[in-house]
């Protein structure tokens, strides 16, 4: 499960852990410092600050020549371009200089922290279990109408699944850049499984944008999605050479954050 539905609007999962998390650790820290009347929620704000930025500045050093032919881009932190581990400390040093300037603050904070990782390892752990990390086993068709097995179509190479429609704004955004990576990088496999639309429909869009792409495939029914466990568009799933699920990304991609996950998929071969 990728996303949960909060009525028309599909939401991250990963998002929605996070802020339980924050939530759990902001209640837990305000009962251990009541006493004191002490709150911890403006420092997890902080936290989630630095984090963010910190891990954003990272991303865009290690990727910088990709970013600088479009700068601009550098900002738009919706193609998910974030290194964790960056964020992890940058967010731990705040809570360590909050604690050591403040000492009525360190142990509802700590217990705050605590019961945050907690809550948000429960909720992984338990969403996990059920999550589908197999390649789903949806019946797709190629433009002419015909069926598609996925399966026999990957021949054993790490496949990048991308979940697009005509309508999705993002989705055109993101296309050239992965019509361009499925020239460059041969050796994954990329589908581009249209969700809901017709083979006109996506021909039309394709003829229209002058792309030059292969494997567009058409997913009338959006079977694929729901069973991959993303109602939200555009989606791209990334799969190791044996069809097991290895990397997600909600939201439209950057030529940066593309490439630093086909690198993390090239690196489990």
């Amino acid at each position: 499960m990728l996303t949960v539905n909060l009525g028309p609007f599909p939401l991250s999962v990963a998002l929605i852990l996070v802020i339980v998390a924050l939530l759990v650790a902001a209640w837990a820290g305000r009962l251990a410092g009541r006493s004191q009347r002490i709150s911890i929620g403006n420092i997890l704000v902080e936290m989630l600050i630095a984090a963010i930025l910190a891990s954003r500045i990272a991303f865009v050093a290690v990727w910088f020549d990709t970013y600088r032919r479009s700068p601009w881009s550098m900002l738009d932190i919706r193609d998910g371009g974030f290194i964790l581990w960056v964020a992890l400390l940058a967010a731990l040093l705040v809570a360590a200089w909050q604690g050591w300037h403040r000492v009525s603050l360190r142990i509802p904070l700590s217990i705050g922290l605590v019961s945050g990782a907690l809550a948000w390892g429960a909720m992984f752990g338990a969403i996990s279990q059920l999550n589908n990390t197999m390649l789903p086993e949806v019946s797709l068709m190629n433009l002419a109408g015909e069926p598609v097995d996925l399966v026999k179509l990957a021949a054993g190479k790490p496949m990048v699944v991308n979940l697009w429609a005509s309508w999705c704004p993002p989705c055109r955004h993101e296309m050239p850049v992965l019509a361009a990576a499925q020239k460059q990088e041969k050796e994954f496999l990329f589908v581009f499984a249209n969700q809901g639309e017709d083979g006109t429909t996506a021909q039309n869009y394709i003829t229209g944008a002058g792309l030059d792409m292969v494997n567009v495939l058409l997913d009338p029914s959006t079977g694929f999605g729901h069973e991959a466990g993303s109602t939200a568009l555009p989606t791209t799933l990334f799969y190791d050479a044996k069809g097991r699920l290895v990397n997600s990304s909600l939201g439209e991609l950057s030529e940066a954050s593309l490439t630093s996950k086909l690198d993390q998929l090239r690196a489990l071969k």
